[in-house]
């Protein structure tokens, strides 16, 4: 089985047909689609307005209902009372799970963020104590890493924790912000600084002395969740509590965070799955002047511009999924928890990716949703109006998506510098302009839009190689020339994980479906290349000048040289299909089946 290094394909090309994508779930993915959908039919829907309006002891009791079926342990080792699901069973939830906002974050925290840091970190002892009775919903957990005055500078807290004088506890102090199940928890996994510099994670149990959960916020939106502070004041967590070692606390907090980052993508992009029956039936039932809305053109276009975002984030989110479960495959299976470790870590790039990906997808589709609805989306009488303010909050959830811009260029470059991805000689080699193989025409369509593909990384490599050479070290304060970069790295994988996908249809011999693949596929790439394009004119004005620039900016157009297609039709296409079905229009058996009035 081919292992690919994490963040190598901005630098190396990858055969079509490598990449998972939806198309290729198996039959126990399929059942446990079943599973998580039935689950939901069964027990969220019927209750959203409950879990809305915070009944008491309602998150708890569908956790642990939840907790019976397995999907409190999904990625918890069997011997523990998990599941031990690969990455794509995990995705397959998190899709699912995406049905209302409130209980995906409630159940998304419980098993991700606030069980995995034990069943991944954790001694034996603290496994087997903590991890069962979380796996099956009969303790609920909370992640602790946030405070008020760091904001997303995690590491610098102000928690503190001082070893008693006997030696057998560590005394924790302190704050901890935005605790999702915080006023539910029995067990919280809380980040503190030991001695004042020692980043530290900790397990402290509900029932420690001085452990009070402060009163829920009033929030915007997830408004059914638990969010609070948590006050620790003198609270004595046994040693054999050190979750990992003193000082390495951010070992923990960034491989969860990249399990949660994963899971947050494929989330939204559930969401937008999802909504989008609701917004074809609406569009196709409401009439204006005579006709159904869907029947004009700038509505039409709205809805092919939301599948062929959908089709390129999903893309993305399944090939990671894959490249983990790979990975994953090919290791000695006796130490699970420390090969997922390096797994994560090793494709930390483009959980990042996903992150920032899915959740903008998701803004992206709901604000069109409500622009379709009309007036009726703005009325809380219906449920896009909820959606609308549940999703704002996944761009801050698990990193900014500011900071997962700057994580995605600066992790590569780390890697550069060690060594471990050749992407310093592949960004000279462009510098140099010698990539001219890559330029090549190719009269057939693929061919041209992966010729198009290759050259947006190719970009990509140019800015990233001169704004190293401009700037040195100092790179890490040009944050706007990052951010600008890191939309170029996200744009080529995206682009190329639906090319690829496409490609992988079309030699399925899926008939008509593949040409809306194609479609799809097609239409992002030429439109991200536009966006590509614009950003690399935008910032090599700022790192290099004069005949340089002008000769950096002959090398884009080179790069992105193009006829332009007729994207309009692909959408025409795109939303014809997808209004025939009445739901999303790939990867159908795997396909969400839940229907809504739209009604709250």
């Amino acid at each position: 089985m081919t292992v690919t290094k994490g963040g190598s394909f901005l630098i190396e090309g990858r055969p079509p047909e490598e990449p998972f994508t939806p198309e290729d779930v198996n039959d126990q993915h399929r059942l446990i689609a079943q599973t998580a959908e039935e689950f939901v039919d069964r027990e969220i829907v019927p209750r959203l307005r409950e879990i809305e309006e915070k009944k008491p002891g309602l998150l708890r009791e569908l956790l642990r209902k939840a907790g019976e079926v397995g999907l409190c342990g999904i990625d918890v080792a069997a011997k523990y009372g998990g599941l031990e699901l690969d990455k794509i069973s995990s995705i397959i939830i998190a899709e699912r799970m995406a049905r209302d906002e409130a209980w995906a974050t409630t159940i998304g925290a419980q098993s991700g963020i606030a069980i995995l840091p034990i069943a991944y970190f954790g001694t034996d002892a603290q496994k087997e104590k903590y991890v069962p009775k979380l796996a099956r919903g009969e303790w609920v957990g909370a992640y602790c890493l946030s405070e008020a005055g760091s904001a997303s500078d995690a590491l610098h807290c102000k928690a503190r924790a001082e070893l008693s004088p006997d030696g057998k506890h560590y005394i924790l102090n302190g704050v901890k912000m935005w605790v999702t199940n915080g006023g539910i928890a029995d067990v919280y996994v809380v980040f503190a600084q030991v001695d004042g510099d020692k980043f530290t994670a900790f397990i402290v149990e509900r029932g420690f002395p001085g452990v009070s959960p402060g009163a829920e916020e009033r929030k915007m939106g997830i408004k059914g969740s638990s969010t609070t502070p948590l006050h620790l004041e003198n609270v004595p967590v046994p040693v054999e509590n050190v979750l990992g070692e003193i000082g390495k606390g951010h070992r923990v907090a960034f491989n969860i965070l990249n399990v949660g980052r994963l899971r947050l993508g494929a989330g939204c992009i559930g969401g937008c799955k999802i909504l989008l029956p609701q917004v074809l039936k609406w569009a196709g039932e409401r009439v204006a002047f005579g006709r159904a809305i869907a029947s004009f053109g700038l509505i039409r276009e709205k809805l092919g511009e939301m599948l062929v975002r959908i089709y390129a984030a999903e893309s993305a989110s399944y090939r990671t999924g894959g490249l983990i479960d790979s990975r994953l495959a090919s290791v000695d299976p006796s130490e699970p928890a420390a090969h997922m470790r390096d797994a994560l870590q090793e494709y930390a790039v483009e959980c990042s990716i996903l992150k920032v990906a899915g959740t903008e997808t998701l803004d992206y589709i709901v604000d069109e949703a409500v622009q379709v609805f009309g007036g009726y989306g703005f009325s809380a009488e219906y449920e896009i109006e909820r959606i609308y303010r549940d999703q704002r909050v996944n761009r801050i959830f698990e990193g900014t998506s500011e900071i997962n811009r700057l994580l995605i260029v600066e992790m590569l470059v780390k890697r550069a510098i060690k060594g471990e991805l050749e992407l310093i000689p592949a960004a000279q080699r462009v510098l140099d302009g010698i990539l001219t193989f890559q330029q090549e025409e190719r009269p057939d369509e693929a061919g041209e839009d992966e010729r198009l593909m290759s050259g947006a990384k190719s970009v990509a490599l140019l800015v990233a190689g001169a704004a190293l050479r401009r700037f040195g070290q100092a790179f890490s304060e040009e944050q706007e020339v990052i951010g600008a970069l890191s939309n170029m790295v996200i744009e080529g994988y995206l682009m190329e994980s639906a090319l690829f996908r496409a490609r992988k249809a079309q030699a399925a011999s899926l008939g008509e479906p593949a040409e809306f693949h194609r479609d799809a596929a097609r239409c992002y790439t030429h439109e991200a290349a536009d966006r590509v394009e614009m950003e690399a004119r935008r910032v090599l004005p700022r790192i290099v000048q004069g005949d340089e620039l002008r000769s950096q900016l002959a090398l884009v157009r080179r790069f992105l040289k193009r006829t332009p297609v007729d994207t309009i039709e692909l959408k025409r296409r795109l939303a014809g299909r997808a209004l025939s079905l009445g739901h999303y229009p790939f990867a159908s058996s795997l396909r969400n089946t839940f229907a809504s009035t739209g009604r709250t």
